[in-house]
């Protein structure tokens, strides 16, 4: 069945074409940013009068408005940017860490309109009090900013069934089968989804940070433990009911630690945080400013990156290389507490895996970076998590 230049089957309902425009239309304000009328039709390939109808519309019932931009160029009258409007849709957004939980409530286009976090400890660490938490701060900073939220977007570390928010295992938490999503929901009263954090880091990678324009691309993050996102052929990579992305247990070293997966020597083992902890000549569990701090010594100095990490970097090129050469990504995107790492040992990185990959070498080199969105990505990925069933709503 063939289809229009905006994705609509032809011989659909005149309806369902102009709920289908208005969506993309909304999706591309919501990533892209203000735009003009003429560069939308442009873009989406709809005629000026679709968008003109669809604009007003939108900015009839406060979804978008118009504004003359700030920075004008040329002579004449200028166009008019379209711009879309926060408080028109504001999602929940949570971050659920292994020592911390951070929330933010996110407005249509991107925009953080607010924010909390508090540190986990065992007892607060257990899933009740975290949804206890999570609930009361949420309501208190909405009330705050005067906004009602209408979705719920969850990254949580472990693995996370899809369809119902289930977090089968996340064993930095030591839960296991909590039934997150189906919780927040009951309590909120508005669709919750729950995703893996490496997912939806990737997602927010791919939408808001370095692999923006990237339609494939890896995101690796390491915390205590190691996940990674998929985005192949522009769409996240999901997996068997949403199961997807235990990078950190791909065996790199047979004879290395034992992991609590039941295996040995898995990736996480050798480059998560204990180990980039002993790398450091720091004691495990150190707290995670001291480790940036020590990271951020050695950036100084290339040779002695190289001298006392080199164990680490090795593991770390050693997964990457498996990596590149599984997926075959254009970029792999290093996320959380790689993100301190230096640049001088994140380029020798790159330069290893380009040499000792046969795919980064067919396809001219997989270019490797650090995250640009920081310590946000995730939680920014449970943002757009949570807007996907949104836009379709406004």
């Amino acid at each position: 069945m063939t289809s229009t230049p905006t994705g609509t089957p032809m011989g659909a309902r005149p309806d369902e074409v102009r709920r289908h425009n208005r969506t993309v239309l909304l999706r591309r304000l919501h990533v892209g940013g203000p735009c003009t009328r003429a560069s939308l039709a442009a873009e989406l390939g709809l005629n000026r009068s679709t968008i003109k109808a669809l604009v007003d519309g939108l900015a009839e019932s406060g979804v978008v408005e118009e504004r003359v931009p700030r920075q004008r160029s040329g002579a004449g009258r200028p166009s008019l940017l379209v711009l879309p409007q926060a408080h028109a849709a504001v999602v929940l957004a949570v971050d659920v860490r292994v020592d911390q939980v951070a929330i933010a409530l996110v407005g249509l286009g991107g925009e953080i309109l607010g924010r909390n976090s508090w540190n986990l400890r065992v007892r607060t660490r257990e899933p009740e009090e975290v949804v206890t938490h999570v609930v009361d701060s949420a309501i208190v900073l909405a009330a705050d900013i005067g906004v009602t939220m209408v979705a719920g977007g969850v990254s949580v570390p472990g693995v996370v069934r899809r369809s119902d928010g289930l977090v089968h295992e996340a064993p930095n938490l030591h839960w296991t089968d909590v039934p997150l999503g189906d919780r927040l929901m009951s309590v909120f009263d508005m669709p919750v989804v729950v995703g893996n954090d490496a997912e939806l880091g990737a997602l927010a990678e791919h939408l808001r940070g370095a692999a923006r324009g990237s339609s494939d691309a890896v995101y690796v993050s390491a915390d205590v433990g190691v996940g990674g996102g998929v985005i192949s052929d522009g769409s996240a990579l999901r997996g068997t009911a949403g199961y997807v992305g235990e990078l950190g247990h791909m065996m790199v070293n047979p004879a290395g630690r034992p992991c609590y997966c039941g295996s040995r020597g898995c990736w996480e083992t050798e480059v998560g945080e204990p180990a980039l902890c002993r790398a450091l000549g720091l004691r495990e569990g150190a707290p995670r400013g001291a480790v940036v701090a020590e990271l951020r010594s050695l950036a100084e100095s290339p040779e002695e990156v190289r001298e006392r990490l080199a164990v680490f970097t090795e593991w770390l090129t050693v997964g990457l290389v498996n990596v590149v050469n599984v997926l075959g990504p254009e970029l792999v995107v290093l996320g959380d507490l790689f993100t301190a790492l230096p640049a001088s040992l994140i380029s020798d990185v790159a330069q290893e895996v380009r040499r000792r990959s046969l795919v980064s070498r067919a396809v001219g080199g997989t270019r490797i970076e650090a995250s640009t969105l920081g310590g946000d990505s995730t939680l920014l990925g449970a943002a757009e998590l949570a807007f996907e069933p949104v836009l379709d709503a406004v």
